[in-house]
């Protein structure tokens, strides 16, 4: 395992340290399962990670009512 060296803001990393104290872990421990939460792909999360940026976009489609096809057409 390598180690890396980052600049943080003194508030955040208080912050963090408190959050990973609350959770009974380190905060080396928390900042490695953020980066393997953010960049690393897990199986099977590619769906819900699909909905959950469908449900940010906030669009709506108003009456338009759309068809199998339609949703097919690029």
């Amino acid at each position: 395992m390598k180690n890396i060296t980052l600049s943080i803001d003194e508030s955040v990393l208080q912050a963090g340290r408190e959050y990973a104290r609350q959770h009974n872990i380190s905060f080396n421990v928390l900042v490695r399962r953020l980066i393997e939460q953010t960049v690393v792909q897990k199986r099977g999360r590619w769906l819900e990670d699909t909905f959950a940026l469908m449900d940010k976009a906030d669009v709506k489609s108003g009456d338009e009512k759309w068809s199998r096809e339609d949703l097919y057409r690029v």
